[in-house]
């Protein structure tokens, strides 16, 4: 147990495993000396550790608070290589004499199983990011989940229900909110250094990069490595062949299966801070439509070239459109953009004001990662809560629905629905594979 005092919520119903191979232990031999004592260190395990997972490995790697005590990824050589880079990085620091090892799985079940597992960082491929994040919270485990939340607004709220009702700390992958620029940005439009806003603007990259209209991906079927389970990794998605470009990290993105591209991949940052800057009352619009390419040839079948616009229930307008990666908020006496590498305004004086004792001031976090371990041992509310993830992630899902279908989507904030459009109400949802479920 690892000193998260009062707070035991280490159950799982073990029926769910199944048969699983058993795991492989790769030990590490420390050295002695000062550090957090181990009674007080978060056990993580990481499940996913291809590009992004292992980008997030690294950040936890150098969390004193915690220690990675399990990596779990369908390719086999990934999650040894994961493994023996956490063992020799923990070789090298101070006070973890008492450190046992990086447990290898393939299978995310064997994982949660656990009891001596606290947290979790799930950094799958997005359709498999709330199945994983439900099973986590029955099994009582805390979770910090990359972005996209997933791939349907029916998933999403399933998920929300289910870390609220087991009470599980829950720190989604918007970085943003944990960089001092952008909640000063988002402080001094709260606190209305702009005036009422009137329109919000956000901007995100396509994320296809140098690809051209005739490389969108192979199709053609091969056969998967063998040291790569393919059937684990599709999970809940539809069976389909392998390729070359399928299980890629650029695929993984592009692949309407698996995701719904950069619209929700990228654009989860900056509609994030579109949602932490404006009204809280209003932070979905109630009217979406708009136009998008989708490749018809190829692989790849995401949105991509979008272009949407809409309003929000109190009348502000917003825009939602590729070409750059920011979040402009303007009113009638100037506007403020922020982006991660900075912001900018109009007058430039705005980005000198400071947010007085008696304004809003938002939660302060100078480490996503940290911020995370810190809520898990104090049980507070993290600057990236689910209930906020399922804002931003709806506002990506319907600007996919709305592209897809063509039509002006029109969103009931109370109800959670799409009103009066059938066909684009049943995409709210996807249907998951058997035996996969929700």
């Amino acid at each position: 147990m690892n000193g998260k005092g009062a707070v035991n919520r280490r159950h799982f119903l073990k029926g769910t495993l199944g048969a699983m191979a058993a795991p492989m232990i790769v030990s590490s031999s420390v050295l002695g000396g000062s550090g957090t004592p181990p009674s007080e260190r978060v056990n993580i395990a990481h499940i996913g550790v291809g590009n992004r997972g292992y980008s997030l490995m690294r950040g936890f790697l150098g969390q004193r608070d915690g220690q990675i005590v399990a990596v779990c990824d369908p390719f086999k050589t990934r999650r040894e290589e994961r493994a023996k880079q956490v063992a020799a990085h923990y070789a090298d620091r101070e006070g973890m004499g008492d450190y046992k090892g990086c447990t290898l799985y393939r299978d995310f079940r064997e994982v949660l199983a656990r009891d001596d597992v606290d947290a979790v960082v799930i950094a799958t491929p997005d359709h498999w990011h709330v199945p994983i994040a439900i099973a986590a919270a029955r099994a009582g485990k805390d979770m910090y989940v990359e972005k996209p939340l997933s791939v349907a607004i029916e998933w999403n709220k399933r998920c929300r229900e289910i870390c609220q009702r087991y009470g599980v700390v829950f720190q989604y992958g918007t970085q943003q909110r944990s960089m001092a620029h952008c909640r000063h940005g988002c402080e001094l439009v709260r606190n209305g250094r702009v005036g009422e806003v009137h329109t919000i603007k956000v901007t995100a990259p396509n994320g296809v990069g140098q690809m051209t209209q005739v490389d969108w991906g192979s199709t053609k079927p091969i056969d998967p490595p063998e040291t790569f389970d393919y059937d684990l990794w599709l999970g809940p998605a539809p069976v389909s062949p392998y390729t070359r470009d399928r299980c890629t990290s650029f695929g993984s993105y592009h692949v309407y299966d698996n995701s719904i591209g950069f619209l929700g991949g990228w654009g989860a940052h900056p509609l994030d801070i579109a949602v932490w800057g404006c009204d809280p009352d209003y932070t979905v619009p109630v009217e979406l439509e708009g136009t998008g390419d989708i490749p018809t040839e190829g692989l790849f079948d995401t949105v991509i070239n979008w272009k949407l616009e809409g309003r929000y229930g109190n009348g502000v307008k917003f825009e939602f459109t590729t070409g750059g990666d920011s979040t402009t908020f303007m009113g009638p006496d100037g506007w403020i953009k922020i982006s991660r590498g900075g912001n900018d305004a109009e007058p430039k004086s705005l980005l000198d004001s400071q947010i007085g004792p008696d304004e809003l001031h938002l939660t302060e976090s100078h480490s996503h990662g940290g911020h995370f371990l810190d809520c898990v041992k104090s049980r507070a509310r993290t600057v990236s809560p689910v209930d906020v993830a399922v804002e931003s992630d709806t506002i990506s899902l319907l600007s996919d629905i709305a592209v897809r279908t063509g039509r002006k989507i029109k969103w009931d904030t109370e109800k959670e629905q799409i009103i009066d459009d059938p066909q684009a109400s049943r995409m709210m949802n996807r249907g998951l594979r058997s035996p996969w479920h929700l």
